[in-house]
């Protein structure tokens, strides 16, 4: 070489706090770590610096055990020889929601700036695939480049510029999100440990390094090289300093140095000579052979993907709302953040990628059920008190006519947009509390004696409601006040199910169950002939078989053969799927179901089908003998047992008078291994891409894969939903935790869900059984089916997905004068192709944050308009830092333009 070349090796480790071994044996070894991490920076000032994985939690892990050292960590933080942050953790990024990406980012930076200074490092070491938000998420958090080992194929070859086979001509690249913002990428081209244990010995560093810098060098596109000295879980190397002097012996051509990030990007950034190529959107690997994309990994355990997106929606959807809507309005206690930041670490705990993408050992996913809990009861707890505070402080006085026995209640509408739908809440029709002398046996008679009879369901302006009531009978209650002991009641309770119309958007609705003679004459049916539902919008018409077709009166367009099942072998593993060769899927078509109807409502109908199906049983044994073998999955021969097992599965098609989609609620006992169950919804809509909701983003991607594509699947990630359309005509699936989905390449662009993937080893690098993966058991999904119009965002297709994601809150309350009106929405909002994200306080300032972000690649304007005592609006990041104050109009209305794809946060303050 003509100029030095500089390789900069960086000290670390990839830490998964859980894989292949369960958490606390991993534990067990990080607190060994970095014990020895802190000996060496004692006793050698030659050891510059260790990167700690960029997520904070090791500090927590480490301390949990080691409290004593955490003087010495602060020390060895602020002089910059451990580096730390920006994240909690290192999540999978399809999986999680974009909310709780920004929550890792935010507590990232706050646990970290508690010791010193947070590491502007976008680190990204081997999450499995990137999402096309990523750039603009890295600029907002104040950080200008972005470190990855997936999603981008490997770079051309001697820093020759590429052609249209490879996504860079270098690692190094520019890497641009769809609202136009930036960063700095570097491809991990010859991986994160391609620095990993140099040798001291002189002949055995020789070899090492020829190698290692012609590597380098074959992909980096300056003389400035960077050697990543660690991998998963790997222990420090001691001998660094010394191994770092035997290079330099060997090659004075070249400056070797214990580098850091910082150091490496600043080098880099001076040196660069060549136009950087630029990659635009998501990196999903696209350009592969398709064998190891890990995109399977979204149907690995969906019954964790399932508690996931239930955990998310609880916290950032339900839980954050109410809690700011209780603080603003002074009702109730101060918001918690305490309890949110205990909450969402506990749910993030879950977010790494081989734990939300369920690719360990059997031990660490049945720990992560128990972290799910946690979290959600947390979040169902402030819910309760949010939205009782809530509800005891709204004005119910309207309902004083119909006399003391009216029961309240408040219906919470916490999503983004105006809301309808079907709702239920248990009411304590009556409750006898021990402590006002009543005797259990009293209790329990006077109980079961009261008259539920003549009673009906109004609104605030006692316009009555079709409403079905369920007698629940006796049952035993308590109340745990916050002056008192616990105060035990016997009640008999009724379950109300009515549909909740025109709920206004991050507000609330009251009606109340009264005495009173029902007036209303009774709407017809949407059953309205054999085995078909209808309502204004829509109709179904259920076949012999169980599948249905989907009348959309708007368009004209009938989908037909919706709701059919498949089943194929899956002789894979945790990681990827793979059909045994030459298998023909079963399916449902044609296979005679029972077929009933199950709810006929003014307000609702649904259909039950039974399917009494029999698949096999497993795979043959030739696949326990390939997985010995360690026989690579795309290799392996299996096939499937000749031994057959039922599987019964119920599907219950529902739809409700307001609806704008079709709702599918399908359970079933899994008895089976080895196999995948999907659900079928042919589109022939004429189309070669798709849209699907991924983080802060609608993608648009191709319906058939790159060229370089080998593997026979396609599946491929989503989160709330999936969109197929032609011109005037388009069709979602609406999914709640079912990650999974494949446009198939069948004549009819059929959305294909996974529902499960039944499978028996982790894989990856040996041989690691996981029974527990192959879900035997009960299992339920439910999806939505949402036909439209002209396009997704202006027919509200969209918000309906978004919606279904998010569960209704309901209180009851009793009749009382109240400082909020019965009908309320604390902010009010414009936007048409802007979605909702977000609403919750600041720590630190007490202002509120709200998130929005546009859907589309074309420009936007917000229209916000506060109903709440606060000042003034400003323009924030998803890291909350306060902006300069906004103008708005005489009516205090803020209008502003959002740019395309932007993800935009407000901060309102007082």
């Amino acid at each position: 070489m003509s100029a030095k070349r500089t390789a900069h090796i960086i000290s670390h480790t990839h830490w998964d706090r859980e894989w292949y071994l369960p958490y606390e044996k991993h534990h067990v070894r990080l607190v060994k770590l970095v014990d020895t991490l802190l000996d060496k920076l004692d006793n050698d000032p030659n050891y510059r610096s260790f990167y700690l994985d960029g997520q904070t939690i090791i500090l927590e892990d480490y301390l949990q055990v080691r409290p004593d050292q955490k003087g010495k960590l602060e020390k060895y933080i602020q002089d910059g020889r451990i580096i730390i942050g920006p994240w909690y953790i290192l999540q999978d990024a399809f999986l999680t929601s974009g909310e709780a990406n920004v929550r890792n980012m935010q507590i990232g930076h706050q646990d970290a700036s508690k010791y010193g200074s947070v590491a502007k490092i976008g680190y990204f070491p081997d999450t499995f695939g990137l999402v096309g938000q990523t750039p603009q998420l890295m600029q907002q958090s104040g950080i200008t480049n972005a470190f990855f080992g997936r999603g981008v194929k490997p770079t051309g070859f001697n820093n020759t510029v590429s052609d249209s086979d490879y996504e860079s001509s270098f690692s190094e690249l520019m890497w641009e999100g769809p609202d136009g913002s930036k960063v700095l990428g570097i491809l991990f081209a010859n991986w994160y440990s391609n620095g990993n244990e140099v040798p001291v010995d002189l002949e055995e560093a020789k070899a090492y390094w020829e190698r290692k810098l012609s590597d380098a060098e074959k992909y980096a596109s300056t003389s400035e090289l960077l050697f990543m000295n660690g991998c998963d879980h790997q222990p420090i190397q001691l001998d660094l300093p010394e191994a770092i002097e035997t290079a330099r012996e060997l090659h004075p051509d070249t400056v070797f140095i214990h580098s850091n990030f910082n150091d490496y990007l600043q080098s880099v950034q001076r040196s660069l000579k060549h136009e950087l190529s630029t990659v635009k959107g998501e990196l999903r690997s696209q350009r592969t052979d398709g064998w190891s994309t890990l995109v399977n990994t979204a149907s690995a355990r969906v019954y964790l993907k399932q508690m996931n997106q239930l955990g998310q929606a609880m916290l950032e959807k339900v839980a954050e709302p109410l809690a700011a809507f209780a603080h603003t309005l002074g009702v109730g206690e101060k918001y918690p953040h305490h309890l949110f930041t205990y909450a969402w670490k506990t749910l993030m705990q879950n977010h790494p990628h081989d734990s939300i993408c369920g690719c360990s050992v059997d031990e660490v996913h049945r720990e992560m059920v128990t972290r799910f809990e946690k979290s959600r009861h947390v979040a169902e707890a402030i819910v309760e008190e949010k939205s009782r505070a809530l509800a005891d402080a709204v004005d119910t006085s309207s309902f004083e006519g119909a006399g003391k026995d009216a029961l309240p209640v408040v219906v919470f509408n916490t999503s983004g947009w105006e809301r309808t739908g079907v709702v239920s809440i248990e009411l304590d029709a009556l409750s006898l509390y021990f402590r006002d002398g009543y005797k259990l046996e009293e209790a329990s008679r006077l109980a079961k004696e009261a008259d539920l009879t003549g009673r009906v369901l109004v609104d605030e302006q006692g316009t009555e409601l079709s409403c079905t009531v369920e007698d629940l009978g006796l049952q035993f209650g308590y109340d745990l006040p916050d002056d008192k002991f616990r105060q035990p009641y016997m009640s008999r309770k009724v379950k109300l199910t009515f549909e909740a119309e025109k709920v206004p958007a991050l507000g609330w609705k009251t009606y109340a169950w009264v005495k009173k003679e029902s007036t209303v004459s009774q709407q017809a049916s949407l059953i309205t002939a054999d085995r078909v539902m209808e309502n204004a919008a829509l109709k179904i018409a259920i076949a012999d078989d169980g599948s249905f077709s989907l009348l959309d009166k708007k368009s004209g367009r009938t989908y037909r053969d919706l709701g059919v099942y498949e089943n194929t072998g899956d002789i894979g593993n945790e990681y990827m799927y793979k059909q045994p060769d030459g298998e023909t899927p079963r399916t449902t078509k044609g296979i005679a179901a029972q077929i009933r109807v199950l709810q006929d409502t003014a307000y609702q109908a649904a259909i039950e089908i039974i399917h009494e199906w029999v698949i096999p049983a497993s795979a043959d044994d030739k696949l326990d003998e390939e997985q010995r073998d360690l026989i690579y999955f795309p290799h392996r021969k299996a096939q499937r047992s000749t031994r057959m097992v039922p599987m019964t599965i119920r599907t219950v098609v529902s739809l409700s008078r307001g609806g704008k989609g079709v709702e599918i609620e399908a359970t079933f006992n899994n008895q089976a291994k080895d196999h995948r169950l999907r659900m079928l919804f042919p589109t022939d809509l004429d189309t070669s891409v798709h849209q699907v909701d991924s983080m802060f983003e609608i993608p648009q991607r191709s319906n058939k894969p790159a060229a370089e594509w080998e593997n026979p699947s396609n599946t491929q990630h989503q989160q709330a939903f999936v969109d197929v359309s032609e011109a005037g005509a388009g069709l979602v699936v609406a999914n709640l935790g079912l990650n999974e989905y494949e446009v198939m390449q069948d004549g009819r662009n059929t959305i294909a869900v996974t529902l499960l993937r039944a499978v028996g080893e982790l894989g990856d690098w040996g041989l690691f059984p996981t029974p527990e993966a192959q879900c035997l058991g009960e299992h339920t999904v439910r999806m939505e089916i949402i036909p439209y119009s002209d396009q997704a965002i202006q027919s509200a297709a969209y918000a309906e997905a978004y919606q279904f994601q998010i569960p209704w809150t309901l209180s009851q309350t009793g009749v009382h004068a109240g400082s909020i009106a019965p009908t309320y929405a604390p902010f009010e909002w414009e936007g048409g192709d802007l979605a909702f994200s977000s609403l919750k306080m600041n720590e630190g300032t007490g202002d509120l944050l709200l998130r929005w972000y546009n859907m589309r690649s074309h420009a936007a304007e917000l229209k916000l308009h506060s109903n709440t005592p606060y000042y003034y609006f400003y323009k924030s990041t998803i890291l909350e830092e306060h902006g300069e104050r906004m103008d708005t109009d005489a009516s205090g209305r803020l209008t502003l333009p959002v740019g395309r794809c932007e993800i935009v946060t407000i901060g309102v303050s007082r």
